[in-house]
């Protein structure tokens, strides 16, 4: 049985918003939460009375988490309603921040990160397939782009919020609001989505199952993380070693790079409904444009600013676009693709920073930022023999 063929189930038009709303509230704790330690690493090293290196397995322990437990995760709980899992899982975000901003020893805090990353891992994987069930297939891509809005604005808003709030009032602080927020999305969640089977959910199974396409789309999207984050990673000392650049420059560039991120995913999602393929193969080419332009051209502030919003307006949509092609060619469960799909993502962003830094000390951040190029450019060659069923094109 098709999933995708079934309709939506009776909600009102309030309720399916408010649902929507939570899970794209959820999207931006989450990316808040992960990320927000980066802006903080010498306060909490201060307050923990460790070194910023060991503060760093905060993000580093964090990402390979998600990495490692999507799959596992999402399959252990495949028959358990979504609403549950759901509430399960911002139940756990809310107190495992909690946690975070009461303890003030290493080892307990890095286990309260490690379940909020394993809650992450859950909820990445369940939200999609749950959040475009409540709308007509016609809108999914928009919904997806909603969701990739969400957690886009976290890099925008939060984690710069987050560090302003770290630095000014303690590292408890920020914490404690990503705590409010995941009981807003808990109480939404629990009031306002029913119960029902995971496999009748109306995007529990693919449209147009294809284990070729699924695979392609896994390699293209590891692939361009990888390529990603070999360059990202180290981007700020790029920008001051090559692009020559100010320290409070490189904020204001940072913040347009969150900026142009923003904007790629809002209009990816606008065109993804319309053009699935286009927009993810168009995406992985532009993030290839825009590392290569920084490799060969960043040295010339004008062309280092062009390429670094290049690449900034392709970083959201590439995953974005990745994990709507789970809603066509999924050989399965949505819910276990988009888990594959995340676990793969996040390895690639983990290979990726481990690769530019096998490459700075023997070559230099230029060269991280090639290699990051070349990795986007293996991505669309991939991509570009893999093109869909008409269903999904």
């Amino acid at each position: 049985m098709d999933g995708t063929l079934l309709t939506p189930p009776k909600r009102s038009a309030r309720a399916r918003g408010a649902v929507l709303g939570a899970l794209m509230l959820g999207a931006f704790t989450f990316n808040t939460a992960e990320n927000l330690p980066i802006g903080l690493l010498d306060v909490v090293a201060g307050r923990l009375g460790v070194s910023v290196p060991a503060t760093g397995l905060l993000v580093t322990g964090y990402g390979l988490t998600v990495a490692v437990a999507s799959l596992p995760l999402t399959h252990a709980v495949r028959s358990v309603p979504r609403r549950h899992v759901l509430t399960g899982v911002f139940a756990a975000l809310a107190v495992s921040s909690l946690a975070a901003a009461l303890l003030s020893s290493y080892g307990p805090l890095l286990a309260a990160r490690l379940v909020t990353a394993l809650a992450q891992a859950l909820f990445w994987a369940v939200m999609g397939p749950v959040a475009v069930g409540l709308f007509p297939p016609g809108v999914r891509g928009r919904v997806i782009g909603a969701l990739s809005v969400a957690g886009s604005l976290a890099l925008v808003a939060g984690v710069p919020g987050g560090t302003w709030l770290g630095r000014h009032g303690g590292w408890p602080l920020p914490v404690t609001v990503a705590a409010v927020l995941g009981l807003v999305s808990l109480v939404t969640v629990a009031v306002l989505l029913p119960t029902t089977r995971p496999e009748a959910e109306p995007a529990a199974l693919g449209i147009s199952p294809d284990r070729r396409r699924f695979a392609l789309v896994l390699t293209a999207g590891a692939l361009s993380a990888t390529g990603a984050f070999a360059g990202f990673t180290y981007l700020v000392p790029f920008l001051g070693d090559v692009g020559g650049f100010r320290p409070e420059t490189i904020g204001v560039l940072l913040v347009a790079f969150g900026l142009a991120c923003l904007a790629g995913v809002s209009l990816a999602g606008a065109l993804l409904d319309r053009s699935p393929h286009g927009v993810l193969t168009g995406a992985v080419a532009v993030q290839a444009t825009g590392l290569l332009g920084l490799y060969a051209w960043g040295a010339r502030p004008a062309a280092a600013v062009l390429f670094l919003v290049l690449t900034g307006g392709a970083l959201g949509p590439v995953f974005m676009a990745t994990q709507h092609a789970m809603l066509h060619c999924a050989p399965g469960r949505t819910d276990l693709a988009f888990a594959a799909n995340s676990g793969a993502y996040n390895v690639g962003i983990a290979a990726g920073a481990a690769l530019g830094g096998l490459i700075l000390p023997y070559a230099g951040v230029r060269a991280a930022f090639l290699a990051g190029g070349l990795l986007a450019v293996a991505a669309c060659a991939v991509l570009l023999p893999g093109r869909p069923r008409p269903a999904e094109s």
